[in-house]
């Protein structure tokens, strides 16, 4: 599906309330429903104002997409894939799925359907979010069970039809809705839609059919990721149902914090301490980066709160050539103690200064907050 606009698709205006993102989007799921619709693009005008409903109702994905655009929604997983999802699946959530519309009622107890998605916490040290790294993860999801091969019945014995819905998973009801008199499909209680009942479940599973198993996926992290950078692993996920395709897993990147290093988005902060002498005279001084240590000249003069910027020393931009910068912010460090020369040194010192003093109309905390916001 080519890249729309999400708002024009909902046709709702940028600043757009969650309610009025709801509202636009049921009044067009109901439009627009290939059941009902008998416009030729229908089903993919669908799925289009559904996609859009997907990114722009969540806080996150609606943040990411207005200040980046498509890109902005890579670290989600990119933009909803909906070629596997039943319509009738997203009619559910408004209360009127599993309705039989002139007998096109679509769907069945055996369709494929997709398998749950699963998330991983994956903490990373500073330098291993700024740089990428190969990292082992090991998560837990079912898998076919090795005894009865899926089946849920114990090898020898296989599950017989349900009488309740004759194997059809389903019963149906009539009910009054706002399309009139329809015939309402619901899950059968009896066989929970399968159509089949076990009645002697497999001993390993339980009669589920599936099992829980230990999986080690080795997972390449690129250099740039930040707390909150989700990565997602096509079909390593939950598996499907009757064939359907398996979920995805979701890495969740935490990055623990530095000794010395705070990020700024794509810059490197680091607060360092400078005498009275290296901050009067100037000086050269090593410094740490990510990329070890790192010659700084300071110059004569320099003032507390004074940001020196080091090109090119800070994190990579995800997926480009690109690096931020480190930013150095400077404090001069005035001693408690002093020795008897050092005194003298001073007294000298501030003899010749003088004793005239100047208030300072706005803070230094204020100054630095104005460098750091533009």
């Amino acid at each position: 599906m080519s890249q729309q606009d999400y708002y024009e698709t909902l046709g709702v205006p940028k600043n757009a309330s969650q309610d009025e993102i709801k509202t636009a989007f049921r009044k067009l799921a109901r439009q627009y429903h290939p059941d009902v619709s008998s416009a030729e693009d229908a089903e993919e005008r669908f799925k289009e104002i559904n996609e859009a409903y997907a990114v722009l109702s969540d806080a996150d994905k609606r943040a990411a997409y207005d200040r980046y655009g498509h890109a902005g929604l890579n670290g989600f997983g990119g933009a909803p894939d909906f070629s596997n999802l039943d319509i009738e699946d997203i009619l559910n959530m408004f209360g009127f799925g599993g309705f039989d519309f002139g007998g096109r009622r679509r769907g069945g107890r055996n369709r494929p359907a997709r398998g749950a998605d699963l998330q991983y916490n994956l903490p990373l040290e500073f330098e291993e979010a700024v740089f990428g790294v190969e990292k082992e993860v090991e998560f837990v999801r079912d898998e076919v069970c090795s005894r009865c091969s899926g089946s849920k019945a114990e090898p020898g014995t296989q599950a017989v039809r349900c009488p309740t819905c004759n194997g059809q998973g389903e019963v149906r009801q009539s009910r009054q809705t706002l399309f009139g008199s329809m015939v309402q499909v619901v899950t059968c209680p009896n066989c929970s839609g399968s159509g089949e009942i076990v009645e002697s479940p497999c001993k390993q599973c339980g009669g589920r059919g599936i099992e829980r198993q230990k999986r080690t996926k080795t997972v390449q992290v690129p250099g740039g990721v930040d707390t909150g950078t989700r990565i997602r692993l096509s079909g390593e996920g939950q598996p499907g149902a009757n064939g359907g395709p398996s979920g995805d897993l979701y890495l969740s990147i935490r990055v623990n914090q530095h000794k010395f290093f705070q990020r700024r988005e794509y810059d490197i902060v680091l607060n360092l301490d400078i005498n009275i002498a290296q901050a009067s005279l100037g000086a050269e001084v090593e410094v740490p980066t990510v990329d070890g240590p790192a010659v700084l000249s300071i110059p004569a003069g320099i003032q507390p709160g004074k940001v020196l910027r080091m090109r090119s020393k800070g994190v990579p931009y995800l997926r480009s050539d690109k690096r931020g910068d480190q930013l150095v912010v400077i404090n001069v460090e005035i001693p408690k103690k002093l020795t008897h020369e050092q005194r003298e040194l001073m007294e000298k010192m501030a003899e010749s200064l003088g004793t005239e003093v100047k208030p300072q109309e706005r803070s230094l905390l204020d100054q630095v907050k104005d460098f750091f916001t533009g």
